[in-house]
């Protein structure tokens, strides 16, 4: 005999019963899913921004500071690099370029980041979308998500990016310094789209921060930019970018670098170590999901247990007529493990759906792509789940396949 219509007259009789146990079980399935997708998709997102930089050099302090302000233009006060640390860069055998990165100024919320044209184009391997990379001071090019237009002119303002939409009593009173005032960019060019924080920046000659900070341009006389410089009037950088020929000259220049006056750190170390400390969290974090989805299990079993043993009557009637012990075993099974699979798959819906929608609004915070998705893990959390429930559906069903028929008639 087919037990379902008795299953599905049973949970339309308790519809209230059965749709809370579906949201309780999707909602302790979904934690999990959630919690391991979203690690999964932002430990990728960071790991492909930090492409770019192979090699960063700072002063000495906080690689982990070095690698937010840098990879990710964190806003953060960094100590500043010697100039002559940048000039032995820039001649040091095994390198194809080293470009200063200085920071400091923004417009309209997107930072102007002050480079060489290596840096801009990674070395040759991006090539402007529109334009041409800056070619002489007063010129900039813009990543793919600056809203500016081939031959617009941007006007820094001092200050981090971050610090855009802050003000204070005084900010209407205050006026910009005559050097910012008077500085002004031109773009001649956009860069392809990177998905990271980079596609919001304005780049411009290294030459031109210096200048509009009122410091010295690494140069002599005539208005030219990058190297080489005159290691006499570089100043300080926040960071350099290096770009090793190879990976036995990443290594060298990374112990080369270390000194005294100067850090080096391979990004994708630093961010290891993030990562280390962000799966320690996620497993601490899967572990109370799975908890929790036990406990749920637990919790809907005997909700449902009281109720298939106030609805003993019924299965005695069941079995009186005719209906064998495993028919109505079967029949119970099948109601719990039914809606234990519904919460399941729905689990596995909203945790996907929050997965996304937490890297949406992460993505807007961090500035580089981030693509949710399934993994083996989270098919394992739900397979388990509905092997839990299973496995688990079989108690009620137990109990009801071995109360006796008179006892069901009869019984309180």
């Amino acid at each position: 005999m087919n037990p379902f219509p008795i299953v599905f007259a049973d949970l339309r009789r308790n519809r209230l019963l059965a749709l809370v146990t579906i949201l309780l079980v999707a909602l302790a399935l979904a934690t999990g899913i959630a919690v391991i997708s979203q690690e999964r998709a932002l430990r990728q997102g960071s790991a492909r921004a930090a492409d770019d930089f192979d090699l960063l050099i700072g002063a000495p302090g906080s690689p982990t500071q070095l690698v937010l302000s840098t990879v990710y233009l964190q806003p953060q006060a960094v100590p500043l690099i010697d100039g002559a640390v940048l000039a032995k860069a820039t001649q040091s055998p095994g390198v194809a370029y080293a470009a200063p990165i200085a920071f400091g100024d923004h417009w309209q919320g997107h930072p102007i980041v002050g480079t060489t044209a290596n840096f801009a184009l990674r070395g040759g391997r991006l090539a402007p979308s529109e334009g041409r990379v800056f070619q002489r001071r007063g010129e900039a090019i813009v990543g793919a998500a600056v809203p500016l237009a081939i031959g617009a002119t941007v006007r820094p303002q001092h200050g981090h990016h971050g610090e855009a939409h802050h003000h204070d009593d005084d900010d209407d009173n205050k006026k910009p310094d005559a050097t910012h005032a008077a500085a002004h960019y031109t773009v001649v060019g956009r860069l392809p789209a990177r998905n990271t924080i980079w596609d919001t920046a304005v780049l411009v000659p290294i030459e031109d921060v210096w200048a509009v900070h009122g410091l010295l341009d690494g140069h002599e006389g005539a208005e030219r930019i990058g190297p080489p410089w005159n290691p006499a009037n570089l100043p300080g950088v926040p960071a350099i970018a290096v770009k090793p020929q190879s990976v036995a000259s990443a290594y060298a220049l990374r112990g080369q670098f270390r000194t005294g006056n100067s850090t080096a750190v391979f990004p994708a170390e630093v961010l290891n170590e993030l990562y280390l400390m962000l799966g320690n969290v996620r497993d601490l974090m899967s572990l109370l999901a799975v908890a929790t989805q036990a406990l749920v299990v637990a919790a809907v079993l005997m909700a449902l247990l009281v109720g298939f043993l106030a609805r003993r009557r019924q299965f005695a009637v069941l079995r009186a007529i005719g209906a064998g012990r495993a028919y109505v075993f079967c029949v119970v099974w099948s109601e719990v493990a039914l809606l234990i699979g519904a919460g399941a798959i729905l689990g596995l819906l909203l945790g996907v759906g929050a997965a996304s929608a937490l890297s949406v609004w992460l993505q807007g915070k961090t500035g580089f792509a981030m693509q949710a998705s399934l993994g083996a893990e989270e098919l394992i959390l739900l397979g388990g789940l509905m092997l839990a429930g299973a496995l688990f559906a079989a108690l009620p069903a137990w109990q009801v396949f071995r109360r006796p028929i008179i006892a069901g008639l009869t019984g309180p």
